[in-house]
C-alpha cells in the first residue's frame, strides 16, 4: 500500500509575488520591471513575468537602487498588509555600501531630514504673511 501523497508545492507567477510581497506596487509595474531584466530566479535571469517560482527559490533584483536578495518562504495568495508581506520572503540582501564606497553621483546626494525640503502651501503663505507685512 503506498504512504501518504504529500500536496505539490504551490507556485505563483513571479509578477504576482513580487506584488503581494510589496517590492512593487502594481502588477502591470511588477510586469515590466521583469521584462526590462532586472530580477534573477536561482541566477537565472529570466524576462517572463509568468515564470513560476515557489518556497525555496532565490530571487536577485536591482530594485531601489540597491540589490536585494530575497528566499521566498511562502508564494502568497493575496496582498496584505506590510506585516504579512514580509512574512512570504527572507531577506539576504548585501549591507548597503559605506559612503566612501558608494561612486560619487550616489555620494553627493545628502540625506534629508523628514519635513526639510519643500516648504507647504501653509508654510509660503505664513512667509507671504511677513513680507507683507500684513498679519
Amino acid at each position: 500500500m503506498p504512504g501518504p501523497v504529500e500536496p505539490a508545492a504551490r507556485k505563483e507567477r513571479l509578477d504576482r509575488f513580487l506584488f503581494f510581497a510589496r517590492a512593487i506596487k502594481s502588477r502591470t509595474l511588477a510586469q515590466k520591471f521583469i521584462e526590462s531584466g532586472a530580477v534573477r530566479v536561482n541566477s537565472e535571469r529570466t524576462d517572463r513575468s509568468d515564470f513560476k517560482i515557489g518556497a525555496g527559490d532565490v530571487l536577485t533584483m536591482a530594485l531601489h537602487n540597491r540589490i536585494v536578495v530575497w528566499r521566498i518562504v511562502a508564494p502568497g495568495s493575496r496582498r496584505g498588509p506590510a506585516t504579512e508581506a514580509q512574512g512570504l520572503y527572507e531577506d539576504l540582501s548585501p549591507p548597503a555600501l559605506p559612503k566612501a564606497e558608494q561612486s560619487p553621483y550616489e555620494a553627493a546626494i545628502a540625506p534629508r531630514d523628514a519635513g526639510t525640503g519643500r516648504p507647504t502651501k501653509k508654510q509660503r503663505r505664513d512667509t507671504d504673511r511677513l513680507q507683507d507685512g500684513s498679519d
